[in-house]
């Protein structure tokens, strides 16, 4: 099987988005990917338990892609051996009344993983500056006080707004969150094959809608908003991963891995240490619950 290594998927320099890989040969068949992905995956469940105890970092993993890019089955395969204390998921969709009466920030900020915990957020703040950029009539429901009308939404406007979006991350950054960043990339020829496979499917045909398609016409201006969305917003706190999607069990194993390979470098997650007190009296515990057990 192909080693990956977490420098060929991390955006670091400005991309052109039609030339990041939606396929990748990793050399292994399916039943070879789904046992690597077991392996990886037990020994993250592991290390969020020390994570969990070391009580100082909390992990963000923002997953965006577009529709059928295969979000959710790669949340249940992925964080499958998680202790279910330790990881909380979050699918955000269209704002309730509640969520636009504050800021665009805010529904997210309130959903981050406290310290010790996994925040899975499926679709994320970039749906702020991609589907509203694609489809700017949206941000008129925001009731911002100084857009009231889609001639406000100026190209300085969406400057702001990545502004605020980095300075978000930075923040949370500096204050112990660890942030994943993975555009699930999928060809349009894959998504066409996923909505076909939705449509002559029973029982996944609840999940297909009239509108799929019509965004789906949109391809392009999509592709131009995480283009730039991608390049204006991958940092060194806060990196962009491109993950070939086109296999569903490839782009599983690769999110596994690099949040594996990435965690692991942080040295200082450990269990905490004992007390002194309760270290020197280990014997003595053992010994006044053993014999609780002899007299029962």
């Amino acid at each position: 099987m192909k080693n990956i290594t977490i420098s060929d998927f991390k955006i670091t320099d400005p991309i052109n988005i039609k030339t990041l890989p939606t396929h990748i040969e990793m050399d292994a068949d399916d039943d070879t990917l789904k046992k690597e992905l077991k392996k990886v995956r037990k020994k993250l469940g592991k290390l969020q338990d020390t994570l969990y105890a070391h009580d100082k970092y909390a992990v963000l993993v923002c997953l965006q892609g577009m529709d059928t890019a295969g979000k959710d089955s790669l949340i249940r395969e992925v964080f499958k051996d998680f202790n279910v204390r330790g990881v909380v998921v979050h699918s955000f969709k269209v704002p309730t009344s509640l969520e636009r009466d504050h800021d665009y920030l805010w529904r997210h900020y309130i959903a981050l993983p406290a310290r010790g915990k996994f925040g899975v957020h499926n679709r994320t703040h970039y749906e702020n500056v991609l589907v509203t950029r694609v489809h700017p009539e949206y941000i008129l429901g925001e009731q911002l006080p100084d857009v009231s009308s889609l001639n406000d939404i100026t190209p300085e406007f969406w400057d702001r707004r990545f502004e605020q979006i980095n300075n978000f991350e930075k923040h949370i950054a500096a204050n112990g969150t660890i942030i994943f960043k993975f555009f699930l990339n999928i060809s349009i020829n894959e998504q066409r094959n996923r909505l076909l496979r939705r449509l002559n499917k029973k029982d996944k045909n609840w999940k297909f809608s009239a509108g799929d398609l019509e965004e789906r016409k949109l391809w392009d201006n999509y592709m131009a908003c995480y283009q730039d969305a991608l390049n204006r917003t991958s940092k060194a706190h806060a990196p962009w991963f491109n993950i070939p999607a086109d296999n569903k069990k490839t782009a599983r194993y690769l999110v596994a891995k690099i949040l594996y390979d990435t965690l692991k470098t942080y040295t200082d997650i450990k269990e905490p240490e004992l007390d002194e007190d309760t270290k020197s009296n280990l014997e003595a515990y053992k010994k006044e619950l053993n014999k609780e057990l002899h007299n029962s």
